[in-house]
């Protein structure tokens, strides 16, 4: 397809929003109907022999309600079962011809509408959001070529050498079978005993055990495409690549004891930070990364490039942006939209191949396959979410709830009839055409499971150790089988022994007996150390009564807001208070609805209350939580009752009122460092 035929084609960022404009109902203001369209008389009682008479079973109209109701359910996704989604429309930064002919990879004057679903993938629909847990982020690309699905998860690396274990990893990675627990949780028996049973899981355990698996946001989370790819060019020259979200805002976390107390307080936690920044036009922006390979260098590096547990080193193999997604969209129905979605690594355009990476090609059946479990018809692309913007014909037919009414004669090739249409495309999807040789055998060869582990914790920052290590103490610490925890720090002795001796001590074991293997080697863009920050969007809290000053506190929220920083104005009740001069803020929150561990710093200016010791009390649990989880803290004139500013001791990151500095610049500031982790 020539550049013309794309751009007559007008598929732009809000072609996707259009077409669906032709699904949307509104049935507010309407009379209620059955299915059928039949206007409904009484809506709240069924028919019966009297008023305290047996249900007549000629009331049709109450058997469809329910039986709509026992039926409306589908089966949850076997992994990534929990998911969210959002709208929104990539760019291209510049031509990418040199190396695919991609279409949306061409233009960086026109945008691609996508469509992203973001997962976690160990518990069921009804577990909570932060759970120490892989995650998915799977985009939909609605591009002229049609539709192009790309799957990242928050590592590079994945737990297996090969798809014929993976079913295996998953049942272990699951809840144990004989009694259903732990619930979205690797911390038992049977996770540890796989990992500690096959070795190459060494790598991606430590990304799992790493603060990447606890994100502060969704929108500040870093994906990768694991897989190795091949773009490939007009001229039919490949080229391997591997794919990288990277966020705008940085990569940043919650603490372990943050996200266990939210998956109580607020299990939605995630889904509702990205609804809400969406809401507020605080668009989560993503940049579209690629490393390259000429296939010429395949054989040039210390590692396989298609070995999947072995990630490709930033500063070895640079990634290059070339474009970015932007989500400004929220669905208008979670089902109809995030629920029937349906993402297959199979979904490609010309210009994007398979390498051999095994993982890559052991994945191209199971997506169709689960989908067709789930939506229950090979018809499941017709949905309004999974439609293409590009008209599609083939001689597919029937099937459980078809929408399309095919009115040709032939559903065949080849024929005569209609002149061999539909018919193939001059410059339609054509396999790479790689030349193979070998055996048949079943073996890989792929065997280092330890390099790429000891050079991730060779590359953490001290802080990011220690939280390895409390991870992995948690986590192994649940596990009942003496005998598993002792194999666990065996096998983790080959990625560091000082790591590995600190969790026996903690698990109860005996130190490993293994050897130091001495590690120079590191990659310092997989820490977090090194990411971007910005107080953009973050949350803060107001803990305020009656009686504030006004000019200081309106003062500071007034930059709060310019920085774009949410706000919640945080009391002991609900309603509107008063400062001294007349200012008046309304309370969003009080100190039984929200939680220090849900916000990202607080302004302390205190006051009056009807209540004051249990408002004091209150103001004072919320600091100290704060303070404990190396938050920054903003001090008004008013809360130096709660901390006085002590010169002998570090209390970095606590910002104090005084009339020689300009609080409200400090508290950005402050804000925008995230952590303060020199706190004492």
């Amino acid at each position: 397809m020539d550049q013309s035929s794309r751009n007559n084609k007008k598929i732009d960022g809000s072609s996707k929003d259009k077409q669906l404009e032709k699904f949307r109902i509104q049935n507010t203001g309407k009379k209620i109907t059955t299915n059928e369209g039949l206007k409904v008389a009484n809506n709240d009682a069924t028919l019966k022999a009297g008023p305290r008479g047996p249900i007549l079973m000629e009331d049709f109209h109450f058997i469809q309600k329910q039986m709509h109701f026992d039926k409306e359910r589908i089966p949850e996704r076997v992994v990534h079962a929990r998911g969210f989604g959002a709208h929104g429309e990539f760019q291209v930064y510049k031509s990418m011809r040199k190396v695919t002919k991609a279409g949306f990879l061409q233009d960086p004057t026109t945008t691609t509408p996508v469509f992203v679903r973001f997962s976690t993938v160990q518990g069921g629909k009804g577990s909570k959001d932060t759970a120490r847990d892989v995650r998915g982020f799977a985009t939909k690309f609605y591009t002229e070529e049609g539709n192009y699905d790309l799957l990242s998860l928050p590592f590079p690396v994945f737990f297996v050498h090969d798809p014929f274990k993976f079913v295996d990893s998953q049942h272990a990675l699951k809840p144990n079978p004989h009694d259903d627990m732990p619930t979205a949780s690797a911390a038992h028996d049977n996770f540890w005993d796989f990992v500690a049973n096959n070795q190459e899981s060494a790598h991606f355990v430590m990304w799992a055990m790493s603060d990447r698996t606890i994100p502060r946001s969704w929108r500040m989370m870093e994906w990768f495409p694991i897989n190795t790819f091949r773009f490939v060019n007009d001229q039919g020259k490949a080229t391997f690549v591997k794919f990288h979200w990277k966020p705008i805002l940085g990569v940043h976390s919650l603490l372990m004891e943050e996200a266990q107390i939210i998956g109580g307080i607020d299990p939605d936690y995630h889904r509702r930070d990205l609804k809400e920044a969406i809401d507020r036009g605080a668009y989560p922006v993503f940049e579209l990364g690629v490393q390259m390979i000429a296939e010429e260098d395949e054989f040039k590096y210390e590692f396989d490039i298609i070995d999947p547990t072995k990630l490709w080193p930033e500063e070895l193999i640079p990634v290059e942006k070339i474009g970015k997604l932007t989500l400004n969209r929220n669905v208008d129905n979670f089902f109809a939209e995030t629920e029937q979605s349906a993402f297959d690594i199979t979904n490609l355009v010309p210009g994007i191949d398979f390498s051999n990476d095994p993982i890559l090609q052991g994945r191209t059946f199971t997506y169709k396959v689960t989908q067709m479990h789930r939506l229950g018809s090979i018809n499941y692309t017709e949905l309004p979410i999974n439609r293409s913007l590009c008209p599609f014909h083939n001689n597919q037919r029937d099937g459980h709830m078809r929408h399309r009414i095919d009115v040709d004669q032939v559903n065949y090739y080849k024929n005569s009839i209609a002149n061999n249409t539909p018919g193939p495309s001059p410059e339609g999807f054509a396999h790479y055409p790689e030349k193979v040789a070998g055996r048949k055998q079943k073996d890989n060869s792929f065997k280092d499971c330890f390099s790429h582990a000891r050079m991730f914790w060779n590359s953490m920052s001290t802080i990011e150790k220690q939280h390895i290590i409390e991870s992995f103490s948690f986590s192994v610490g649940k596990v009942e089988s003496e005998s598993v925890r002792q194999q666990v720090v065996n096998m983790f002795v080959n990625v560091d022994k000082e790591m590995a001796t600190t969790i026996a001590e903690n698990v109860g074991v005996k130190p490993p007996a293994g050897n130091h293997v001495p590690v120079t080697v590191t990659s310092p863009a997989v820490s977090q150390a090194n990411t971007p920050k910005f107080a953009f969007s973050l949350k803060v809290g107001v803990l305020i009564g009656e009686g504030f000053n006004g000019r200081e506190v309106m003062k500071v929220m007034d930059e709060l807001k310019q920085n774009g920083i949410f706000i919640d104005v945080i009391s002991d009740k609900l309603g509107t208070i008063t400062g001294t001069d007349g200012a008046k803020l309304k309370v969003n929150k009080t100190f039984l609805t929200t939680h220090h561990v849900l916000l990202d710093a607080l302004y302390v200016v205190g006051g009056r209350s009807k209540n004051q010791t249990v408002f004091d009390q209150r103001v004072d649990e919320f600091m100290k939580g704060a303070y404990k989880s190396f938050k920054p803290i903003g001090v008004a004139t008013t809360g130096k009752l709660y901390i006085q500013n002590d010169k002998h001791n570090n209390l970095e990151g606590v910002v104090f009122a005084d009339p020689y500095t300009n609080i409200e610049k400090e508290f950005v500031s402050a804000i925008a460092h995230h952590r303060f982790w020199n706190r004492k």
